[in-house]
């Protein structure tokens, strides 16, 4: 957490947030979530002055675009951003401040502290680490059956590492790989590489419904997420298999069940999702 539904959420409201904003200085109360440059005092002088002209996504990362400049963030597991007045009082474990001209303030909170920010010149970000071997985004025009396939279809590791791998398809975690399984009736632990196309087709349009839907309710607030305004997503409460541990399946009944793979907590049902042979 977040993932992809989670980041276009935070992303979507720093824009109404943030956009037009000029900073005047920037504090830094922690240099190592800074990856880029290594100095925070050449991080906090190179964005003094400039404004912020929008803010994309690319798979879970933010880029804060900048006139001449793009701010790489990643939130990891509980980094939050958040606009305040320069008044109001500063919170436990915000680690950055972006202060405006306009007296308010872009704050970023991380209790786990493994959030990271690099900063780069316009057009450098995506040919650089940590965007350049990033895969093909899920929610885009160029996402199809075939596109999937060419992905992940010769991959000889289970689907759900396959849909794990951010090199393949970007901003699918935990939770939305297992959501999508399901609702394409697949085995979490089926070698990508024996799915039919048929298979692949129903997957691709599972995890598309899965991300639209999720986007459109905001994201899961199922630990600590809240976008850019302190709201909390409601696509928790639309979730038919994560988290559903011993709980009756809501298509056929059958006590869903928990296991590990690819190192992840899995929830799937073994009628709906029967083991493959192998």
């Amino acid at each position: 957490m977040p993932e992809l539904p989670e980041v276009e959420t935070v992303k979507r409201t720093l824009n109404e947030l943030v956009a037009g904003k000029q900073i005047e200085r920037v504090t830094v109360h922690l240099p190592r979530i800074i990856q880029r440059p290594d100095d925070i005092h050449a991080f906090a002088m190179e964005l003094a002055g400039h404004t912020v002209t929008g803010v994309e996504r690319r798979g879970k990362f933010l880029r804060i675009l900048l006139d001449g400049l793009v701010l790489v963030s990643h939130l990891r597991m509980e980094g939050r951003y958040g606009l305040y007045h320069q008044n109001e009082p500063v919170e436990k474990h915000t680690h950055v401040i972006f202060h405006f001209t306009d007296g308010t303030e872009l704050r970023y909170k991380d209790v786990r502290q493994f959030g990271t920010m690099h900063l780069f010149k316009t057009g450098e970000d995506l040919i650089s680490a940590p965007l350049h071997k990033l895969g093909i985004e899920p929610l885009e025009e160029a996402f199809t059956a075939e596109a999937l396939y060419d992905a992940v279809g010769s991959r000889a590791t289970s689907i759900k590492a396959a849909l794990l791998n951010q090199s393949y398809i970007v901003g699918i975690g935990n939770i939305y790989v297992d959501e999508s399984l399901f609702r394409a009736g697949i085995h979490p632990a089926q070698p990508a590489k024996s799915l039919s196309m048929e298979q692949i087709s129903q997957l691709y349009r599972a995890i598309v419904d899965t991300l639209s839907e999720s986007v459109a309710a905001g994201g899961s607030s199922v630990k600590s997420y809240v976008n850019g305004q302190g709201q909390s997503g409601s696509f928790q409460h639309q979730l038919q298999i994560y988290g559903r541990k011993a709980e009756p399946c809501v298509r056929c009944g059958t006590a869903v069940e928990k296991t590990v793979v690819a190192g992840r907590g899995t929830h799937y049902c073994p009628v709906c999702q029967p083991v493959p042979a192998m």
